[in-house]
């Protein structure tokens, strides 16, 4: 990367912290209904990222099998301990017969 790259990048940031200490709670009605759900949004596409990829390659095991289970548990609500619980053990017997 060069350094006109990080100083670019670097004011960019700049410029987006400063437009939110001058705009104060101005828009943040506006703005209330994303923000709330952006922090799931980004914890989903880790999720994804992670069982999916393999470096710069797309990856289909048995990660994504134990991702599609706790996402049925999340679905009936069941507790988080269940949910990881039962995501390793799909992953881990799909891996034990392959």
């Amino acid at each position: 990367m060069s350094w006109g790259a990080i100083l670019i990048l670097s004011g960019g940031c700049y410029l987006a912290k400063l437009t939110g200490v001058l705009a104060g709670d101005r828009f943040s009605t506006a703005l209330e209904p994303a923000t709330v759900m952006l922090p799931a949004a980004l914890f989903s596409g880790i999720v994804v990222l992670m069982t999916v990829t393999d470096g710069a390659a797309l990856v289909v095991d048995a990660r994504l099998a134990g991702v599609a289970v706790a996402v049925v548990a999340v679905a009936r609500r069941a507790p988080f301990v269940l949910v990881v619980g039962l995501a390793m053990l799909v992953t881990g017997g799909i891996r034990l017969l392959a």
